[in-house]
Parts: structure tokens; sequence; C-alpha cells
């Protein structure tokens, strides 16, 4: 005799068939070794599988960040106007009498205008134009960082540009309070990155 419920007349140990599960058994695929991994998943940029970077690093990056920029601009600036002023002293002396002072000042003020024009352009290519092209600064590769979307993916010039000339000013409206955001934030995104959608990571 089964035993069972003797109320039910099925056995306890038959089911009906529809109660069976029909899906098939989640299989394994061996990861065969020296496998290259996913292409479309690098694991190495996804904010899932690395470390966001915090705000002690991202200093230090920037520290290095100045210091590259500011041996640029000087060998710019110096190059530029030593040839600039050069240039003044030839229209002082062949001025008019009595507006040498004057022709030197206009001339001046647009060397100074012009300087700083260039030096905008040299941030904008150097911030911008480097994240979007390596995804880092060349503080954030010495320090091993990246600059990805939230996905973890490559950003393109415009979402590099939103990032590091709007949304860098507007974190540094308030006293900063957008760059010291990253320290509390869970995802250590400054203001900038949420404006741009990205997160810094380490990639070592």
């Amino acid at each position: 005799m089964q035993k069972g419920d003797p109320t039910n007349p099925i056995s306890a140990d038959q089911k009906p068939a529809s109660s069976l599960s029909l899906e098939p058994a989640a299989q394994t695929v061996p990861k065969v070794p020296g496998e290259a991994a996913d292409p479309l998943v690098p694991e190495a940029t996804s904010p899932t599988a690395a470390e966001y970077a915090g705000f002690w690093i991202r200093l230090a990056a920037t520290f290095i960040d100045v210091f590259v920029l500011g041996v640029v601009g000087i060998t710019v600036r110096f190059t530029f106007g030593f040839s600039r002023l050069f240039e003044a002293g030839l229209l002082v002396q062949q001025a008019e009498p009595g507006q040498p002072l004057q022709a030197a000042g206009l001339f001046l003020l647009g060397v100074v205008g012009t300087s700083i024009l260039v030096f905008i352009a040299i941030e904008i290519v150097y911030f911008a134009g480097l994240t979007a092209a390596y995804g880092a600064t060349v503080g954030k590769m010495v320090l091993g960082l990246r600059v990805v979307n939230t996905n973890g993916q490559k950003i393109g010039f415009g979402k590099a540009a939103l990032r590091e000339i709007v949304g860098k000013w507007i974190s540094g409206l308030v006293f900063g309070l957008g760059y010291l955001w990253v320290a509390f934030d869970e995802k250590k995104q400054g203001w900038h990155d949420k404006i741009a959608g990205t997160v810094v990571v380490k990639t070592r």
C-alpha cells in the first residue's frame, strides 16, 4: 500500500505531469584559460567591476594637471609674448610723434587678449580633448583613473566638453561645493559628473 494522504487519490510520491518543470536547466559554459574577455563588456572600466575614484586621488590628479598646464602655459606665453614685445618695440619706433605710448598700449592690450584666448583653447583641448580621446587627462593617466559614462563606456567629445567646461564651472560656483561633493557621494560623483552622467573609476 502506498503512503500518502488518504483523501487525495494521487500519492505524494506521484505528481501530475503538468506540475513538472519544463524549463531547461541552466548551463554554465566553462571559461577557456587565456580566453579574452567579451569586448562589449570592458571589465576594467565597468562601474560594477571597477572601484570608484575618491576625492583625494582625484585631487592629486588635478595637481598634476595644473603642473602640466603651467609648464605649457609658460612656454606658450614666453614664446608668444617675446615675439609680440619685439613687435611692440618696432611699433613704438614707427609711431607718429606724440602717439607712441598709445599705439603700444593698444597693441599690448590686443596681445594680452589674444594670449588669454589661446590659453583657454589649450585648456579646452587638454581637458575635453584628452578626456574624449583617452578617457583621462595626464594626471588621471598617471594615477590610473578613467572617466566613463554610468554604463562603463567611453564618452565622446560632446559629453566630455559638457563635463569639463559647463559642469566644472557649475561645480566651482558655490565655493567649490560641486568638487567636494565627490567625498560624500555614493558613486564619488561631483556635480560635473552628475550633469554629464559620468563616473571616475580606477583602472589599476
